[in-house]
C-alpha cells in the first residue's frame, strides 16, 4: 500500500489517506475510503454530537413494565408489546 491522495466531498481539498490509516480502515473490515478529510469529519461528528452514546442518544427512552417474574414495576428500553414476558434487571442478569 502507498498513500493515496482523496479529495474531500464536503470542501473540495485534497487530502492524504496514509498508509497507515489504509491498513487500520483493512484491520476493520471497512471497504470505503474516507470521503472528507479530517476536518471535516471532525467537523460533521461535532455537528452531530459524538457522545452520543452506542444507541445514538446519550438519553434512551424507557418504558415502564411489570416484571413477568416476580412482579415488580421496572423500566425497560423498549415498548413491551405484551407477546413476550419482560423481566427486571435482577430477573434477567442470571438467565444471560
Amino acid at each position: 500500500m502507498t498513500d493515496k491522495t482523496l479529495t474531500c466531498k464536503d470542501c473540495n481539498s485534497t487530502f492524504i489517506f496514509t498508509e497507515r490509516e489504509q491498513a487500520f480502515y483493512q484491520e476493520k473490515g471497512f471497504e470505503n475510503e474516507p470521503q472528507r478529510c479530517p476536518e471535516c469529519r471532525a467537523a460533521k461528528k461535532q455537528q452531530r454530537g459524538d457522545n452520543r452514546g452506542r444507541y445514538g442518544n446519550s438519553e434512551r427512552e424507557m418504558f415502564p413494565a411489570v416484571c413477568a417474574q416476580c412482579g415488580k414495576s421496572t423500566t425497560v428500553p423498549f415498548k413491551p408489546s405484551g407477546d413476550r414476558p419482560v423481566l427486571c434487571k435482577d430477573c434477567y442478569q442470571p438467565r444471560r
